[in-house]
């Protein structure tokens, strides 16, 4: 045999690899390329609200995690224009009172057109019907408009995963049924201080506008923040805004 092999060598003819030998490599190559780990497929959301200050907030929170691929619009329509051609997303939220909604009827659009993928409303005080309505159109529940941003993300991940979520505190019947949204429920002091929170003022420059200290400003906005139960002084606006008190 080793005579053969070199008669084999002086004629120029190349001997076959050993396929034992070829087939341990193609193995280690295997092992080798399962343990890189697969990329993780980003969570799409789809987020529609005509307030630019709200679409600002979340984007740029959510878009500074990696797992979330964050797209918005200001209205419905085109919301609805951009599922459609970019569509369906895990996971569509949209604001209950911008252009559009007609109430609850235009979450019921988004969910005909996100090909049974969840759904939900982006909001701060919904009745206690408009929670009913959702639940009925099988919708993927409820996000506040005044939740923590950690809470935010937490509650996109478990919605887009198949789960339906209400807030605790809107499971409270006697809550919502004494909330009056088309009722202000700040002074005539804080409306005018809240005006100007609407425009980025900071409190010196509120202050001087109208004529006021800057800690009594401070008071001001603490009780604004207290009565609309948000959790600073943007989240004041938006909620106030959703309530149509300004």
């Amino acid at each position: 045999m080793h005579v053969t092999l070199i008669a084999l060598a002086s004629w120029g003819i190349k001997q076959a690899p050993n396929p034992v030998k070829a087939t341990r490599r193609e193995k280690h190559a295997m092992v080798a390329q399962s343990t890189n780990p697969p990329e993780a497929t980003a969570i799409r959301v789809l987020i529609a609200d005509d307030h630019a200050m709200v679409l600002e907030m979340f984007e740029h929170f959510l878009s500074n995690l990696p797992e979330f691929d964050i797209t918005t619009a200001p209205d419905l329509n085109v919301a609805l224009s951009i599922m459609e051609t970019a569509g369906p997303f895990d996971l569509v939220l949209v604001d209950l009172n911008m252009p559009g909604m007609d109430g609850v009827s235009g979450l019921s659009k988004v969910l005909e057109n996100n090909g049974g993928r969840p759904a939900a409303l982006l909001t701060s005080a919904p009745s206690a019907q408009v929670i009913s309505e959702i639940l009925e159109n099988g919708s993927a529940g409820v996000i506040l408009k005044t939740a923590s941003l950690k809470d935010l993300a937490n509650e996109i991940r478990f919605m887009a995963a198949g789960g339906r979520y209400i807030p605790v505190e809107l499971i409270d019947h006697q809550r919502l049924k004494t909330r009056d949204t088309t009722k202000s429920p700040l002074s005539g002091r804080e409306m005018e201080v809240l005006a100007l929170l609407a425009e980025g003022l900071p409190n010196r420059e509120i202050a001087e506008g109208l004529s006021l200290a800057e800690a009594t400003v401070k008071m001001h906005v603490k009780s604004i923040c207290t009565k609309l139960d948000a959790n600073n002084r943007t989240q004041a606006v938006i909620v106030a805004r959703d309530m149509n008190i300004m």
